[in-house]
C-alpha cells in the first residue's frame, strides 16, 4: 500500500483528501503543522507528501528543506500562492510538482498516480550509466551521446545541462538550478542561454525538436526529461 502524508491546515480539505485517498485504496496520514509532519514523517515513512505552504507554525519551504535531509520521496506542495517567485522556490528547495489552490480532485489524484509510476521506475544510480530511449543513447561514464548508431558531438556546456536532465528522470530541473550549476550564480537570471542550449541539444537528438518527445520545456520554470519520451 502506498502511504501518503498530508500537511494540510485546512480540516475541511484533509477530510477531502483522506476520504478520496482511502478510496483509492492509499494508507494516509494527516498532520495540521509543520512540526507534526516531520514526526510522522520520520516515525511513517511516506511514499509521497502532500504539503500545505501556509502551515500554523512554520513555513511549507522549511518543511520541505527538513525533508530533504534524509527523504527522497515525492513531495507535491499544495499552494494557494500562485505567483512564480513561489513555485521556483518550492521546486528548488526540493518539491517534485506544485499544484495551486483551489484544484480538482481528479488532477490531484493523477499527478499524484504520476509521481509514484516515477519513483517505482528503476533509478539512475551510480552503477547505471547507460541510459537508453527509443532514439538515443547515453553513455555517462564515456560522456558520449548516439543516435541512431552515430556519435553526436556536444559542446562541454551541452553535455553538463544534458547529464543533470538525465540523472534526475521525469523531475522538473528549475532555470535557476540548471543557470547556476552550468554557468555559476552570476549568471542565473540569463535564462536566453538555457533557450540557446536546449534548443541546440533538441536539434541533436530530438527526432522532432520543434515538438520534443525527451527534453520537455515546463514553460516559465524549468525543463525535465522523460526517459521514455512522451
Amino acid at each position: 500500500m502506498t502511504r501518503v502524508l498530508v500537511v494540510e491546515d485546512d480540516p475541511q480539505l484533509v477530510r477531502a483528501l483522506v476520504i478520496n485517498l482511502q478510496a483509492r485504496h492509499y494508507g494516509v496520514d494527516a498532520a495540521p503543522d509543520g512540526a507534526t509532519a516531520l514526526r510522522l514523517a520520520a516515525a511513517r515513512r511516506p511514499d509521497v507528501v502532500l504539503l500545505d505552504l501556509g502551515l500554523p507554525d512554520m513555513d511549507g519551504i522549511d518543511v520541505l528543506k527538513a525533508l530533504r535531509g534524509w527523504t527522497r520521496a515525492p513531495v507535491m506542495v499544495l499552494s494557494a500562492r500562485q505567483g512564480s517567485d513561489e513555485k521556483v522556490a518550492a521546486l528548488d528547495a526540493g518539491a517534485d510538482d506544485y499544484v495551486t489552490k483551489p484544484f480538482s480532485m481528479d488532477e490531484l489524484l493523477a499527478r499524484l498516480r504520476a509521481a509514484v509510476r516515477r519513483t517505482e521506475d528503476t533509478p539512475l544510480v551510480p552503477e547505471s550509466t547507460l541510459v537508453e530511449t527509443a532514439d538515443f543513447s547515453i553513455d555517462l561514464l564515456a560522456k558520449k551521446a548516439v543516435r541512431h548508431g552515430r556519435d553526436v558531438r556536444l559542446t562541454p556546456t551541452e553535455w553538463h545541462l544534458l547529464e543533470i536532465l538525465v540523472t534526475h528522470p521525469g523531475r522538473l530541473i528549475t532555470q535557476k538550478h540548471l543557470l547556476q550549476e552550468v554557468w555559476g550564480v552570476s549568471q542565473r537570471n540569463k535564462t536566453n542561454y538555457l533557450r540557446v542550449y536546449m534548443a541546440q541539444l533538441r536539434r541533436k537528438l530530438e527526432t522532432d525538436p520543434s515538438h520534443p518527445r525527451y527534453l520537455i520545456t515546463e514553460p516559465g520554470m524549468g525543463y525535465r526529461f522523460e526517459g521514455r519520451g512522451r
